[in-house]
């Protein structure tokens, strides 16, 4: 039995309904082990969960979370991978806010030598998202030009760095100038703001490249501006909509209900004619596909990417805080919390 403490959503609907509570934990069930986790990673999708707008979220209450860092704690029988002690990042479909959980034991994976605890929390999910919209579905090849929305965040440096190694031209989309300079260092060939001049400014961008390939988290009239920005046979690939995200601590759901009345729309007869592909995908459906998830793990494994970048670090107090900060739209790079 462990003494855990978790962040637990009784209702969704606002931050404010994320409380910290005290329980208890029994052993692990077979083939699962239990973790004593160091660092929680933060996502996007923490705060559309919490808030009750996401479609994945589980029936209230609910631990929110969907990727950690830490040590083996104990493990159920069967387990013969694993050992007490071991260093491991891993993800869960929800439950990650919280100092303990079991979890299948093939949702771990080993924390890298030289990575800390925050390294290895801020990793596994923004890697898989880059990897899966580049490759699977991206086709993306050498020499081709991708255009990575939110580039200066967890899932955008990752797919930069995915892309260079493959040997592609990237272009950065980001909410301000601030944020050049960091996609600079990441080593994109371009970078834009978000405004009303984006086409325009894109195009210069891409210096007479045509467009290839996008990763759109923005939605809205991005969505629809990128989309045709693409050149024949080019691919858009979306994994999110960031103009959904309330400003506030709770969704303001007029606003809400207007942007989905007014939400970009695509022709199939447009798409055949301009010989043009729209995918979309949610992560958290590839939880449910563990051997492809192995694969995808194996070849990311074979880019052997640097450490993940840390933008912003608190304490388990301080987790509602850190939440709130991405409705700024000030952050770069990953979030983690610690829960020491």
């Amino acid at each position: 039995m462990v003494e855990r403490k978790a962040y637990v959503v009784q209702k969704t609907g606002s931050l404010n309904n994320l409380h910290l509570t005290d329980s208890t934990l029994a052993e692990p069930k077979p083939g699962e082990v239990t973790v004593a986790v160091k660092t929680i990673g933060l996502n996007y999708a923490d705060i559309f969960a919490v808030m009750g707008l996401y479609s994945a979220t589980p029936e209230e209450p609910f631990i929110p979370g969907l990727e950690y860092a830490g040590d083996i704690l104990a493990v159920g029988e069967g387990v013969t991978q694993w050992k007490v002690g071991d260093k491991v990042m891993g993800v869960t479909r929800f439950g990650a806010y919280t100092t303990h959980l079991h979890i299948d034991a093939r949702y771990v994976f080993a924390l890298p030598q030289q990575w800390s605890y925050a390294e290895g929390a801020a990793f596994l999910v923004q890697v898989l998202t880059a990897y899966y919209a580049l490759v699977p579905l991206g086709n993306l090849l050498k020499g081709q030009t991708v255009l990575i929305q939110s580039a200066a965040g967890g899932v955008g440096i990752q797919a930069n760095r995915i892309a260079q190694r493959l040997g592609a031209y990237t272009v950065g989309v980001v909410g301000n100038e601030a944020k050049y300079k960091l996609l600079k260092k990441e080593g994109y060939q371009g970078a834009v703001v978000r405004t009303e001049n984006f086409r325009n400014d894109v195009r210069q961008a891409l210096q007479g490249r045509e467009l290839n390939l996008v990763l759109e988290a923005a939605g809205g009239k991005y969505f629809t501006w990128s989309y045709q920005l693409l050149a024949p046979q080019g691919r858009l690939v979306t994994y999110g909509s960031a103009g959904f995200s309330p400003k506030s601590d709770k969704p303001f759901y007029p606003k809400l209900i207007w942007q989905y009345l007014m939400r970009p729309k695509v022709d199939p007869l447009t798409m055949t004619r301009e010989n043009k592909s729209v995918m979309g995908f949610n992560l958290i459906w590839i939880y449910d596909k563990t051997e492809l998830m192995h694969q995808l793990m194996r070849e990311i494994e074979a880019l052997q990417l640097p450490a993940p970048y840390i933008g912003h670090e608190f304490s388990f107090k301080e987790l509602p805080q850190a939440l709130t900060l991405f409705l700024t739209g000030n952050t770069t790079g990953k979030l983690i919390v610690h829960t020491d």
